[in-house]
């Protein structure tokens, strides 16, 4: 089924329902939403005619329980313009819609502003049609991924086949390189003698993403399971591990015994799950628990990403709940302080010793109202590496290039828990 037999993914999930009818299940998974020009997320159908309802929930969910936040062309957890109080909200944005240099709308395009208007809708009595779990992609059409900053060689191995082509050094060298940019771009870092590009925007690709999941068995059927049930996390390229329960019935001398997982299955809401009959108890307690990806950089921190609704509107709050290095969490700020990591840009070697090879948390929520919709999800950041065009231009002797970061925090993320006062 293509874009040949309708552009309409309403007519995509139709067909799979028709598919399932037949004993043949399967599930769709969207695509770089960051470019989806606000089409992604948008609060009617297709047609634009006609305001979401639950048949559409129950249409789009049944057939599409996951979506891509991470892949080569661009993140699409958050944008700075929907967040402006998460500090690391402008990680690996690509602005532009798909094979275009036409800036994709914001509003409509990105995972967490999905996940708010699914709060208002089920606030409406409206089934939450936005309720996806979250896995990363790749995309390079080259039957590999490039997933590792030091060792990105780009995504279709033609347009992205040389350090000139990505953008991530002066035109110079490479006699494909012929697409100069036009604007005549100035390197305002070095002495106004003009560099010039590739006019593309390679440069803004990234070494990005894998899919996690936590599958019962290594086996086809328990694999596709555990992403319907959406039990599935993210990475932007590190294998980072990640847990997320909501609980009850752990406490703090369990989460170094044996069975910890075990117990938390059985008192608890793992990730990609929904949350309900809090009320009693007044807070919502989870455990929150990632491990480095031995390749990689230590981890820097752990943070709870929570959104609801309170008096008709959303809200979000970024916590804090595990720091490295033995450092404490402010309680006020809801931040961990500086672990002091750096990184070297003339050889991208670490500076000083900082971060955890694992964190590990009983987190509750200080501000849990039982009576509020909200959802959960944890996000997880490594110390400071070299981006991948820092290493090419170190390679190639030159400075980076000015109007990319230097440098990148590796992450990952977990399928949100979602905790509901009651179902409708």
């Amino acid at each position: 089924y293509s874009r040949m037999d309708s552009d309409n993914p309403e007519d995509l999930w139709r067909r799979m329902d028709a598919w399932r009818a037949q004993g043949i299940d399967s599930l769709a998974i969207p695509h770089n939403s960051n470019a989806s020009g606000g089409r992604m997320f948008e609060r009617t159908y297709f047609d634009r005619e006609r305001p979401i309802d639950t048949a559409y929930a129950e249409l789009r969910m049944r057939n599409e329980p996951l979506v891509e936040i991470t892949q080569v062309k661009g993140t699409s957890e958050v944008h700075p313009a929907l967040s402006p109080n998460d500090e690391w909200a402008s990680f690996e944005i690509v602005p532009f819609k798909i094979a275009s240099s036409v800036a994709s709308g914001i509003e409509g395009s990105y995972v967490r502003d999905a996940y708010m208007r699914g709060l208002e809708f089920e606030e409406d009595g409206i089934l939450n049609p936005f309720s996806f779990g979250l896995i990363g992609s790749s995309d390079t059409h080259v039957s590999g991924g490039s997933f590792r900053e030091d060792d990105y060689w780009g995504k279709t191995g033609l347009l992205d086949a040389s350090r000139e082509l990505r953008g991530s050094v002066p035109c110079k060298d490479d006699p494909d390189c012929t697409f100069l940019n036009r604007r005549d771009e100035v390197d305002l870092n070095q002495d106004g003698s003009g560099r010039r590009f590739t006019d593309n925007y390679t440069y803004l690709w990234g070494a990005s993403g894998l899919a996690g999941v936590w599958a019962e068995e290594n086996t086809r059927e328990a694999i596709f399971a555990a992403m319907q049930r959406k039990e599935t996390f993210a990475t932007s390229g590190p294998r980072i591990r990640v847990r997320f329960f909501a609980e009850n019935g752990l406490s703090e001398g369990d989460l170094n015994r044996p069975g910890l997982i075990s117990k938390a299955y059985a008192d608890g809401v793992p990730m990609g799950g929904v949350l309900d009959g809090v009320a009693a108890s007044q807070e919502a307690r989870f455990l929150v628990w990632a491990a480095r990806d031995p390749m990689g950089a230590p981890l820097e921190r752990l943070q709870v990403v929570k959104g609801w609704m309170e008096d008709g509107e959303t809200y979000e709050q970024i916590y804090d709940v595990a720091c490295s290095d033995g450092f404490q969490v402010d309680p006020v700020t809801h931040r961990c302080p500086d672990n002091g990591a750096r990184v070297d840009l003339a050889t991208c070697e670490p500076q000083a010793a900082g971060g955890a090879d694992e964190l590990k948390v009983l987190w509750r929520d200080p501000g849990f109202d039982p009576a509020a919709r909200a959802f959960y999800y944890v996000r997880v950041l490594e110390n400071p590496t070299c981006r991948w065009s820092t290493w090419d231009a170190l390679r190639s002797g030159v400075e980076p290039r000015y109007n990319v970061p230097a440098t990148i925090q590796e992450r990952a993320w977990s399928s949100p828990i979602w905790y509901r006062p009651e179902i409708k």
